[in-house]
């Protein structure tokens, strides 16, 4: 009996760190940015077509074509931060949203233009695919690797933007831009940075969920839907939250599909509904 609920909570909590990765970048940039970004999950889903394309198309091993999933997805959110959102940043929620949610729409006709609306193949390396057997319980061995790399970017972003003067210099710059100015700070380049990191965790999150959920034209959409979740869970800003977060909705999906079949993905809105009922700003919302 213990077994298949160790398997159950494992399972879950490795896809609550899939949907961290994918989340965790929409976080840093709604919260300390107040830019609502609903392209997000255009920039996931453009990390896991870099690394199809460089695995499929031109050989490249699995962990070379990781790292330029995030350079490709952070370069191309620069451009569109320095080209489009920049000139949003004091407009409206509405005009943010609008924009946003059309360059989802354009992403999506992209991408299914580009490589079709099939699912696409990838090949895992060998020493990725397969289980480690503890106690009786199997556990995979890709969704340990991905645990291990949410543990590790969990750390390094709470390192980076808590501990850190820049990560003091991109608060300064949100609380009040003319006084960051004063100080030296340059805003401008502060935001496309942190810009940049946001969609480069997405790219990145998009390279390692091909093997888990697959990928096709509808990513952008279908993950949106989770991201917002968590970041809205989490709250605003709060790296650990959205860790948090995304733990109980990744172990809620997966057990309420194993155990609850009947009720399908709709637990996970349930949580969402009863937590956001009790703390409406968050498990560790700042506003």
């Amino acid at each position: 009996m213990i077994a298949p609920v160790i398997g159950v909570l494992f399972d879950g909590f490795a896809y609550g760190m899939l949907l961290f990765l994918l989340s965790v970048g929409l976080s840093v940039t709604l919260g300390m940015m107040n830019f609502v970004n609903l392209a997000h999950c255009a920039f996931a889903m453009l990390g896991g077509y870099v690394t199809v394309t460089l695995m499929n198309r031109l050989g490249w091993p699995f962990f070379a074509s990781l790292p330029f999933a995030f350079l490709l997805a952070a370069l191309v959110s620069v451009v569109f931060e320095r080209t489009l959102y920049r000139r949003l940043y004091r407009a409206s929620e509405l005009d943010q949203v609008l924009l946003t949610i059309g360059l989802a729409f354009v992403s999506v006709a992209a991408a299914a233009y580009v490589y079709g609306t099939v699912q696409q193949p990838v090949q895992m390396p060998s020493y990725l695919r397969g289980s480690v057997t503890v106690l009786g319980v199997s556990f995979g061995v890709y969704r340990l690797f991905l645990i291990g790399t949410a543990l590790a970017i969990t750390l390094l972003l709470v390192g980076a933007l808590e501990y850190t003067r820049f990560g003091a210099q991109v608060r300064a710059a949100v609380d009040n831009q003319r006084m960051a100015r004063g100080l030296g700070i340059n805003v401008e380049g502060a935001f496309a940075f942190t810009f940049a990191l946001g969609s480069g965790l997405a790219g990145l999150g998009g390279g390692l969920a091909i093997d888990i959920v697959g990928l096709d034209p509808s990513f952008a959409f279908t993950y949106l839907i989770y991201v917002l979740i968590v970041v809205s869970v989490g709250g605003l800003g709060s790296i650990g939250g959205s860790f948090a977060a995304a733990t109980l909705i990744g172990i809620s999906d997966v057990a309420g599909k194993y155990y609850v079949p009947e009720l399908g993905a709709f637990l996970i809105y349930l949580v969402m509904i009863v937590l956001l009922m009790w703390r409406p700003a968050g498990l560790f919302g700042r506003r």
